[in-house]
């Protein structure tokens, strides 16, 4: 029987390449993001290629329409088996004595609430089945603070106590919980964080080889795929070049 995985901004990046991944990997997919159309496009792809895909447009920000999603998703698409907790941003580099409540308030609803109402909705029948697995996509930039990072950075930091916290809470279940920490990751962050500004963006990423999202999607599949009692509880990736959350070496 196959199983189930159910991504959270699945419409781009490491949410993308995460669907692709467990596709490939004989997994049911449930697609959730805010981007209808998008949504439709992949759904689209993927079954293409023979995979069950169901797309559910919601914003994790929203707790109702969230759980009206998940309480209204049919029969046979029930039991999720692998929860990828991936919806996530950054907005601003701003000092914090100069940051934006709307940008620090949209952080924090999605990055912290927004996967806390998901693992809400869906561990408890991980729990009952005691079976599943929840993949959260923190960052280094959760390890210690950088420039400019104040929020993010603490919102990253929450993701990794909150799936520590959920591993003590479930270590009397099979229920398995695991921390993905990407380093620099070539996606649409950095266009989001600077709200367009693509030439801003791109310079991010001059003079290193960043991640992809594939590379931290083959992370959370081999995640996923380790025997019963194996559980990988953190995984830190970082580009060849980068060291930590503010030291990387650029090539002139």
């Amino acid at each position: 029987m196959k199983k189930t995985v159910l991504i959270t901004g699945a419409t781009s990046g490491i949410g993308e390449a995460c669907a692709r991944k467990f596709a490939q990997g004989d997994y049911n997919v449930i697609i959730t993001g805010r981007r209808v159309q998008r949504l439709a496009d992949l759904k689209e792809e993927l079954e293409a290629d023979g995979v069950r895909v169901l797309a559910v447009a919601f914003d994790v920000q929203n707790r109702k329409a969230a759980t009206a999603a998940v309480n209204s998703l049919p029969p046979d698409w029930q039991q999720i088996d692998v929860l990828i907790n991936n919806a996530g941003l950054a907005l601003g580099l701003e000092p914090e004595y100069e940051g934006s409540f709307e940008d620090w308030e949209t952080m924090i609803d999605t990055n912290v609430k927004g996967l806390l109402t998901m693992t809400r909705l869906i561990a408890p029948r991980m729990v009952k089945r005691n079976s599943g697995h929840i993949i959260n996509i923190g960052s280094v930039a959760g390890d210690a603070a950088y420039a400019g990072g104040n929020v993010y950075c603490a919102t990253k930091a929450a993701v990794k106590t909150l799936s520590d916290g959920l591993r003590i809470d479930l270590a009397h279940t099979a229920v398995r919980v695991t921390t993905v920490k990407p380093g620099l990751v070539e996606t649409h962050f950095s266009n989001v964080r600077f709200h367009g500004d693509d030439a801003r963006a791109e310079k991010v990423y001059q003079g290193i080889s960043p991640l992809t999202g594939t590379d931290i999607a083959d992370v959370a599949f081999y995640a996923a795929s380790a025997p019963a009692h194996v559980q990988i509880a953190e995984v830190l990736v970082l580009a060849t070049h980068q060291a930590s959350g503010s030291v990387m070496y650029r090539e002139p």
